[in-house]
């Protein structure tokens, strides 16, 4: 056998080989011209929702923006147009199902249709179960039916026009679930079944369903979650793998695949390399990763003694003002400055402990 397989194997690689350069030339034949659609992206006046806004601009789209914070809004349109991009912003808050219609509205009005929905939006709740329970309705209001109130508004247009694209950006915590994040993932979870339940039936209406997976991302995001029980120890462990290069990938090149997946019509794109082992690890041995975390969760902080309340990462950050974290995290926090994650006062200065920020209020759910 050892010398079949030498004798063959050049002729098995230049195989494979060919297959592979297939294979990217069928995808580079499916990949749509886009430009001049429309693209409505929630959670897009700062990270990953801002880094997709720039890449779908530069692919010649016209942008619907919308997010809570009307100022936070207002920045990252003003930093759209000035790259020349034709931009709409509806301050709008994706748990509201009426607040959505409007956005949904509005946009029609300006630009006539929506071609392309992504569903960016998101929170992020790190700490103990013990600490947590509040944070599931939240979670839930703004990662699934943040994600489906939208889906449900553009969907008779795209149907009638047998034709759309909706992108939902979930995570790999939505296909294993992490210890200290379990509000987060059990929305992800949702959001998941949701977006590929929609692929299988929309399909045959000729409406694209791509389901984005990401792994860690340096978009700055650990400024932005909260944090809860021993709030410095959870900000150091999130902080540190939101950050390292071998761990995460940009927001930026994120972008780029999550565009590309879009215009590939795709169904579904795991982003970063440890993101897709732990993923096809856990769906060949979901014992195994389960045992893997188990033990993971024993070096994370326990829930006691905790703090009572809940901080936002920038926050805790300027507590613990520790030089050996500020240079592991820095490309973290440069990430944080390019993507419009800290006030706009930080930010023009150029600083890397901003003012001290209200913690995010629990929403209860409405629906």
């Amino acid at each position: 056998m050892a010398w079949l397989w030498k004798q063959r194997r050049p002729t098995l690689l230049a195989l494979a080989g060919l297959g592979w350069l297939g294979y990217q030339a069928l995808q580079r034949w499916r990949q749509e011209d886009i430009r001049g659609q429309v693209v409505l992206i929630t959670g897009s006046s700062r990270g990953l929702g801002l880094a997709l806004a720039r890449e779908f601009a530069r692919a010649g789209c016209r942008l619907v923006l919308c997010a809570r914070d009307a100022e936070e809004l207002e920045r990252a349109r003003h930093d759209l147009v000035q790259r020349g991009a034709e931009v709409l912003s509806v301050p709008c808050d994706v748990a509201d199902r009426e607040q959505v219609r409007h956005l949904v509205g509005q946009a029609t009005e300006r630009f006539g249709q929506v071609d392309i929905l992504v569903n960016n939006a998101g929170i992020i709740q790190v700490g103990p179960m013990q600490t947590a329970t509040e944070d599931f309705a939240a979670a839930l209001d703004v990662m699934f039916w943040g994600v489906l109130y939208p889906t449900l508004a553009v969907l008779p247009q795209m149907r009638a026009r047998h034709s759309g694209r909706i992108v939902n950006i979930t995570s790999i915590g939505g296909m294993v679930s992490v210890p200290h994040l379990l509000p987060y993932s059990c929305a992800k979870f949702a959001a998941v079944g949701l977006s590929e339940g929609l692929r299988a039936e929309l399909g045959q209406e000729g409406i694209h369903v791509t389901t984005i997976v990401p792994g860690l991302m340096r978009t700055g995001s650990h400024l932005r979650a909260a944090f809860e029980g021993q709030q410095e120890r959870e900000f150091t462990w999130f902080a540190l793998g939101a950050t390292l290069p071998l761990l995460s990938i940009s927001a930026e090149r994120a972008a780029r695949l999550i565009v590309r997946a879009t215009q590939r019509g795709e169904a579904e794109r795991i982003l970063s390399l440890p993101a897709n082992v732990l993923g096809r690890l856990h769906g060949v041995c979901p014992g195994t990763t389960a045992n893997l975390l188990s033990a993971v969760n024993r070096v994370l902080p326990r829930s006691e003694p905790a703090s009572p309340s809940r901080a936002l990462g920038m926050e805790v950050q300027q507590r613990l003002r520790s030089r050996l974290l500020d240079v592991l995290t820095g490309l973290g926090r440069a990430a944080a400055h390019r993507l419009h994650q800290y006030t706009p006062a930080a930010a023009d200065a150029g600083v890397s402990t901003p003012e001290r920020q209200p913690a995010p209020p629990v929403e209860q759910h409405s629906s």
